[in-house]
C-alpha cells in the first residue's frame, strides 16, 4: 500500500462559493436621525435642517453608510430624503436601516454581481460555516443565481455537504 495522502476533496471538482468573501471589506458608517433631534425625540425642521447644511460630512467620505433611527421617534419622511441629500455627495452609497441591514444589502448586491456562468454546470458548494454570521437571504440569493447553471448545488463544507440541488 502506497502512503501517499490524497486529498479526495480537492480531487471532487467542487467548486465552494464562501459568502463570507462577498461580505463588504469597506468601512461603514451610521447616520442616526436621533443625533439630531431636539431631546434625542422630537424634529424641529428649522433646527434639523440647519443641522444637515452645518454637518461633518468627513465620517461619511468614501463609506457605505446606513441611515437609522434608534430613537422611537416620529421622523417625517422628507427628513430622511434632506439627510440622503446631504450624505449622498460623499458616501459610496446609502441603505435605509441599521449597520446589520447594510450589510446584509451589499452582501445581496455583491451576490447580484456574481458571474454565473463561472459556475455552468459544475457541482457547486455553498459554504455553511465562516467567522462571520451570513443572513439567510444571502443563501436564498446564492441558491436562486446559481441554479439555472449549475449542475449541482450543496450547503455545507467539501467533506461534508448536504444536497439542495441536482440537475435532471
Amino acid at each position: 500500500m502506497d502512503g501517499a495522502i490524497i486529498n479526495k476533496v480537492s480531487e471532487s471538482g467542487l467548486l465552494t462559493l464562501d459568502l463570507e468573501e462577498l461580505l463588504p471589506r469597506e468601512e461603514v458608517a451610521v447616520f442616526d436621525m436621533k443625533d439630531h433631534l431636539f431631546m434625542g425625540l422630537i424634529l424641529k425642521e428649522k433646527d434639523f435642517r440647519e443641522a444637515m447644511k452645518g454637518l461633518d460630512l468627513a465620517p461619511y467620505t468614501g463609506k457605505y453608510v446606513a441611515v437609522t433611527c434608534s430613537a422611537d421617534a416620529v421622523i417625517p419622511m422628507w427628513a430622511y430624503m434632506l439627510a440622503v441629500s446631504y450624505l449622498q455627495p460623499v458616501a459610496n452609497e446609502i441603505v435605509f436601516g441599521d449597520e446589520n441591514q447594510l450589510r446584509q444589502s451589499i452582501l445581496l448586491k455583491n451576490i447580484e454581481g456574481i458571474n454565473p456562468e463561472s459556475y455552468r454546470d459544475q457541482r457547486v458548494v455553498i459554504k455553511g460555516c465562516g467567522e462571520q454570521p451570513i443572513p439567510e437571504a444571502a443563501y436564498v440569493a446564492a441558491t436562486q443565481k446559481l441554479r439555472p447553471v449549475a449542475k449541482s448545488i450543496m450547503y455545507g463544507e467539501p467533506c461534508s455537504t448536504v444536497p439542495i440541488y441536482k440537475k435532471k
